[in-house]
């Protein structure tokens, strides 16, 4: 049984056809889905989601893209109140993103450390969105402290050394689609030189289809995807890596068994 670390199943790519797509990841073994509300629109969307079906858990938070609409003290007294839920498991999806030019990078820093902050006073993991953006996420993690309650790097796409600063602060590294492609060198090794202790999969579905897939809309069955992929490189047997990074997401987030 594998989880899927992140999801955006609420996401309109699903409109139609909902309720088959999560069906399918319940048939391809599936066990646990977290699905991530991250700005306005979609912490509502998600948490019906975590509420409507018993496997889907939650994230909340504040994406760097959308930290110009964030009412900063108001929303957050938001997700602070939405952490009390049994269904959320974490503070996510947050960073920083230096790709998309929606926010500036003051703003984005501001958003960042308060939901940092909120996080270690709840004791609550948090799920780290990082593009382009690098150098600052490993210097804001350290100055806020992050590594009292660590958490995840999603979908990682950094080196070995900024993967190595993450784990000494308690983070596990999340991998997706991207570590499947042909071309992808660098995640790959990264992927195999990650403890197998600290190893999660994900899709981030609807986004980053994971080969033979790529140019489709992702789903939540393909972690089974990344999943193959991680047991060639570390050269494990698929039902082996389905253990271990379950294990691990129930660790990291709190999952029940």
């Amino acid at each position: 049984m594998l989880i899927d670390t992140h999801a955006h199943l609420d996401s309109p790519k699903f409109d139609n056809d909902r309720e088959e797509v999560i069906a399918r990841a319940k048939a391809a073994g599936i066990d646990t889905i977290v699905n991530i509300g991250f700005n306005r629109e979609t912490i509502p969307t998600t948490m019906a989601l975590a509420e409507q079906y018993p496997f889907i858990y939650a994230a909340v938070g504040w994406h760097p893209t959308d930290a110009i609409d964030m009412r900063l003290e108001e929303d957050l007294a938001w997700i602070e109140a939405l952490c009390a839920h049994p269904k959320v498991v974490a503070i996510g999806e947050i960073g920083l993103d230096y790709y998309w030019d929606t926010s500036p990078k003051e703003l984005q820093h501001t958003v960042f450390r308060e939901q940092i902050r909120l996080a270690r006073r709840l004791n609550k993991p948090i799920v780290i969105h990082n593009r382009d953006a690098h150098e600052d996420i490993v210097k804001l993690l350290r100055e806020e402290n992050a590594s009292e309650v660590g958490g995840i790097m999603h979908c990682y796409s950094g080196s070995w050394e900024m993967a190595k600063m993450c784990l000494d602060m308690n983070f596990y590294i999340s991998f997706g689609g991207p570590v499947t492609f042909k071309n992808a060198r660098v995640p790959k090794e990264v992927l195999d030189q990650v403890p197998l202790d600290r190893l999660l999969v994900e899709t981030d579905a609807p986004y980053l289809t994971p080969h033979p897939h790529r140019g489709q809309r992702n789903e939540s069955a393909y972690v089974r995807l990344v999943a193959e992929t991680a047991a060639e490189i570390k050269g494990l047997k698929l039902e082996e890596i389905a253990q271990i990074t379950s294990d691990n997401a129930r660790r990291c987030l709190g999952l029940p068994r």
